[in-house]
């Protein structure tokens, strides 16, 4: 069972309806108790960081800690991939679940002497830095995924691969048992249910 998570954030609806296409049981819940019996979870995310505070009201960040540190399989969408971080200067009292290392910065207005447009908005390719990334097992070099945000997470060792925009972000992130996207893979057509389906399997 995947417990997707509810923190009136997400987009819920179409996530689910992915993860059940490529063949998942899910369970929406707010309740720790779920997240801490669950094989698998997901974080989903749409809009401001600061619906991540929600998370620690509710007790669900001491659940994920626990659950990630138990072995169970974890997966952040958008928002939910940069909760992963140790912050984000969108809200900089939250803080994030600090599982990677570094903060999560907007793009800048100007990038090598062009006025850069946020929010990076629409298709977009990754580039793979890390080849024993489970995630991107069986997607293409260069697949094009759908991204919508102002926010971006930073290059770091845990990264598995890169999208350019205003330089070099993470696309998809990586380490063991914890894993997050920066773009919505439920609405990046195959590449990003083949991803989905890589994770179901695991």
């Amino acid at each position: 069972m995947i417990a997707v998570i509810d923190y009136k954030a997400g987009n819920l609806t179409s996530v689910v309806k992915a993860l059940k296409y490529v063949g998942a049981e899910t369970l929406v819940t707010q309740d720790p108790e779920v997240v801490l019996r669950a094989a698998k979870v997901v974080l989903p995310g749409v809009g401001h960081f600061q619906a991540t505070q929600l998370l620690s009201e509710l007790g669900i960040t001491a659940a994920v800690r626990e659950s990630v540190a138990k072995g169970a399989w974890f997966l952040g969408i958008c928002v939910g991939m940069q909760w992963l971080f140790e912050g984000s200067t969108e809200a900089p009292g939250v803080v994030g679940l600090g599982h990677f290392e570094g903060m999560c910065e907007r793009f800048p207005a100007v990038f090598e002497g062009a006025e850069l447009k946020s929010p990076h908005v629409g298709w977009n390719s990754l580039e793979r830095v890390r080849e024993d990334s489970r995630l991107l097992r069986g997607v293409a070099e260069g697949g094009f995924v759908y991204y919508t945000h102002s926010w971006r997470a930073p290059v770091v060792q845990a990264t598995a691969s890169v999208t350019e925009y205003g330089g070099a972000f993470t696309g998809v992130v990586e380490r063991e048992n914890v894993m997050g996207v920066q773009f919505h893979p439920e609405k990046s057509s195959a590449v990003g249910l083949r991803m989905l389906q890589n994770f179901v399997e695991l």
